[in-house]
């Protein structure tokens, strides 16, 4: 069973998970550190990143960002505590750098889906890191995009959501409002990092379900374009979350990716 604790970055108490190297594997090779989604949260990885460091043999950690899981909450998040346009670019290049050190992590494999995948790719066009995996990434906005999380913010309304996501998340309304009030807000529409990934010179592997109802194909294709090294993984029958929808078909290509790597 993973280990539970906890971090303290900048008085902010992060919820952390390790998850050991499996037996027999080999030292010090880059541990894998896992970026949720928009929603998510430790928890809600559910037991995939343990699955994926055992098939990888490489040890892991999973963190919920403030305001998810069990971190700490975000005062007044619809206020004065509400998330500034630029917050992705913030967890990538302040909070995840900061966490990294107080972890003793150098050069990690990232691990992100949706907004821990944009995350993923601004820290490492930023900071050395052994590889990058971007799942269901967004690296500019799209109108079908917003269309969906204005759909999103409906269920959640209506109450549905709401309560699958009590159980994930100790401040819900606070998880949901600050992502949910980021993303449409019309000064984050001009989210764009597509110049800025193109000083990543990791080993990358971006994966979208042709499903996805959060982003078209055009993500992947414009990653491809600024890093001909990236691979791509585009799955059918798969949605917004290819590590859930298509889990063998992931891990194989992560493990792949990683097979020569330190």
């Amino acid at each position: 069973m993973p280990a539970m604790r906890s971090v303290d970055i900048d008085g902010v108490s992060l919820e952390l998970q390790h998850i050991a190297p499996p037996a027999g594997a080999a030292p010090a090779r880059a541990p894998l550190v896992f970026l949720h989604e928009g929603l998510g949260s430790v928890a809600l990885w559910r037991d995939w990143p343990a699955r994926l460091c055992a098939a990888t043999g490489r040890a892991g950690w999973v963190y919920s960002r403030r305001g998810y899981g069990r971190s700490s909450p975000v005062p007044d998040v619809r206020g004065a505590g509400r998330l500034p346009p630029d917050y992705l670019h913030r967890e990538a290049l302040d909070v995840l750098p900061a966490l990294l050190r107080a972890l003793g992590l150098a050069r990690p494999v990232l691990v992100g889906h949706s907004d821990g995948a944009s995350i993923a790719l601004i820290h490492a066009a930023h900071h050395p890191v052994t590889a990058c995996v971007a799942m269901a990434p967004h690296v500019m906005v799209e109108a079908l995009c917003l269309r969906a999380i204005e759909q999103t913010r409906q269920h959640f309304e209506t109450g549905a959501l709401r309560i699958r996501l009590q159980r994930f998340h100790d401040d819900v309304d606070g998880a949901f409002w600050q992502w949910n009030d980021a993303w449409l807000n019309p000064q984050f529409h001009g989210f764009d990092i597509r110049a800025d990934i193109r000083s990543i010179d990791a080993p990358l592997l971006a994966i979208q379900g042709v499903d996805d109802g959060y982003a078209s194909m055009a993500q992947l294709d414009d990653i491809a374009t600024a890093l001909p090294h990236t691979r791509l993984l585009k799955l059918p029958a798969c949605g917004h979350a290819p590590h859930q929808d298509q889990p063998a078909a992931v891990q194989q290509a992560i493990t792949d990716l990683l097979a020569d790597l330190p």
